[in-house]
C-alpha cells in the first residue's frame, strides 16, 4: 500500500518532466542566522495532490510560500511549467490558513476579486464566482460578509476564490486547521471531489498525519529545521471506497502508523 523512499532517492530531476508542473531545485532559505530550508529538490506532478508534512518549524509553510512567489529563496530556483519564477503569478493561487478575506466585501466580491484584478468583465467574473461558490456549498450566501460566516464557511470562500482564477497550481496552507473535526472530515471529502473534478495540481500543508494520508497522492516528509526532504510516501488509497471504509482500512492505518513512527522522535 505504501511506497517509501529514502531522501537520496527522492530527486526526480533526471526523469522525464512531461508530467511535472512544479520543479524545486536546490532551494535554501535563511532568516538571518536561522537556516529554515536546506537543499530542497522536488518535482510536483500535474493533476496530483502532494502534501508537505513534518514537525513544527521544519519549513513546510516557508517552502509553500517560496513556490507561491510570496517569499524569496536564499538560493535555488522554482520552475512552473518549465519557466523560472521570480514572484507571484497567475498560474498559482494561494489559500491562506487565516482566510485572508476582505472584510468589507461580500462573498461574491471576495470570490470574484482575482478575476477583477485580471480585468474580467463584471458579468463574466460574477458568473464564474457564482459557479465556484456553488461548488464549495455556499449558494445563497453570495451577499453575506465574512463576519457573518463561520470559520469553515470563510475557508470555503477562500477555496472558491482560488479556484475562480483558473490557476494551474493551488497551494493550500493548513486550510482546515481552524474547523472542528466533523467539518474537517467533510472538507477533506469535498477537497477530493474538487481535485477529481478540476484536475488541478495541489500542494497542501498540514500537521495531521491522518489528513495527509487520506487526501494525498504523495506525501513529502520534511526533517526538523533546517528542513530537508526525508522521505516521499505514496499512500495509494483506493478512492472508490467509502470514506468510513478508507479510514478503517488496514492499509490506510498502516501508512499512518509508518509516518508516525518516522516523526515521533521529533514530537515535543
Amino acid at each position: 500500500m505504501a511506497l517509501t523512499m529514502p531522501a537520496h532517492m527522492a530527486d526526480h530531476s533526471k526523469t522525464a518532466t512531461t508530467d511535472v508542473i512544479v520543479e524545486v531545485r536546490d532551494i535554501c532559505k535563511r532568516y538571518g542566522d536561522v537556516e529554515a530550508l536546506r537543499n530542497i529538490n522536488l518535482d510536483f506532478q500535474r493533476g496530483k495532490l502532494t502534501t508537505l508534512l513534518g514537525p513544527s518549524g521544519c519549513g513546510k509553510t516557508t517552502l509553500l510560500k517560496i513556490i507561491a512567489g510570496l517569499v524569496p529563496a536564499t538560493s535555488g530556483e522554482i520552475c512552473i511549467n518549465g519557466k523560472v519564477v521570480t514572484g507571484p503569478g497567475p498560474e498559482r493561487a494561494f489559500v491562506f490558513q487565516d482566510f485572508a478575506l476582505m472584510p468589507w466585501a461580500t462573498v461574491l466580491r471576495n470570490v470574484a476579486f482575482g478575476l477583477e484584478l485580471k480585468g474580467v468583465s463584471q458579468v463574466e467574473r460574477e458568473r464564474i464566482a457564482r459557479h465556484y461558490i456553488g461548488e464549495v456549498g455556499l449558494t445563497g450566501f453570495e451577499q453575506k460578509y465574512p463576519h457573518e460566516l463561520s470559520g469553515g464557511m470563510r475557508q470555503r470562500v477562500g477555496i472558491a476564490r482560488a479556484f475562480s482564477v483558473n490557476a494551474d497550481v493551488l497551494l493550500l496552507d493548513e486550510p482546515f486547521s481552524a474547523v472542528d473535526e466533523q467539518n474537517r472530515r467533510k472538507f477533506q471529502e469535498d477537497l477530493l471531489q474538487l481535485v477529481e473534478k478540476e484536475r488541478k495540481s495541489f500542494l497542501f500543508v498540514t500537521h495531521s498525519i491522518e489528513e495527509a494520508v487520506y487526501v494525498s497522492d504523495r506525501i513529502v516528509l520534511l526533517s526538523p529545521r533546517p528542513g530537508r526532504v526525508s522521505q516521499i510516501i505514496e499512500p495509494l488509497i483506493d478512492r472508490s471506497a467509502a470514506p468510513d471504509v478508507i479510514r478503517r482500512d488496514k492499509g490506510y492505518l498502516d501508512v499512518v502508523e509508518e509516518i508516525w513512527q518516522g516523526l515521533r522522535q521529533y514530537a515535543e
